[in-house]
């Protein structure tokens, strides 16, 4: 039990020491705004009722490119746009640490809609914290359009590159930027 917690400790200090420098990760809005429309273009090319999912909804946020690693603890974090009715709004950043069996990392695109008004206001004023598993798995034909929102809120997510392993628990908390 003590090499585990001692594991649990050393490796994220490791991890820390090995990444780049924050300064070196940042994205310039223009940069995520074209990554939003890129990945817009691939999610609606493998299922054909993204957009007019899209359209539906009252608001949303799409995190083009979430990281995400971890060995016993894990870290994913993204940034984005934030929607509502179709108009930029704002950006947001999306920050999560897990604890558990997990090892691996991968890259994954997201999307939170919001059915209504409140569920998009929550999530604007900090106080929406999203569940580690989403609601509905991208790229599969009509998977958008059979999608259930959960309290107002729906997350969806695309695979796209990596892989990991984990039953570890853990919420996504976001930070939004109006314009």
């Amino acid at each position: 039990m003590i090499q585990l917690l001692r594991l649990s400790v050393l490796v994220p200090a490791l991890l820390l020491c090995t990444a780049p420098p924050a300064s070196a990760k940042r994205k310039s809005d223009s940069d995520i705004s074209q990554e939003v429309k890129e990945v817009r273009k691939v999610w609606q090319e493998q299922d054909d009722t993204f957009n007019s999912t899209l359209k539906k909804a009252y608001g949303y946020a799409i995190f083009p490119e979430v990281g995400k690693g971890g060995f016993i603890v894990g870290a994913s974090h993204g940034a984005g746009e934030v929607y509502k009715k179709g108009k930029l709004i704002g950006r947001a950043k999306m920050t999560q640490t897990t604890v558990g069996a997990q090892v691996g990392g991968q890259t994954y695109a997201e999307v939170i809609l919001f059915q209504n008004k409140k569920a998009l206001e929550r999530f604007k004023e900090g106080r929406f914290e999203g569940s580690a598993a989403a609601t509905a798995v991208g790229g599969k034909k009509g998977a958008a359009a059979a999608s259930k929102y959960k309290d107002g809120v729906l997350i969806m997510v695309l695979p796209l590159k990596g892989a990991m392993a984990e039953a570890a628990g853990g919420g996504q908390k976001f930070a939004f930027e109006p314009l």
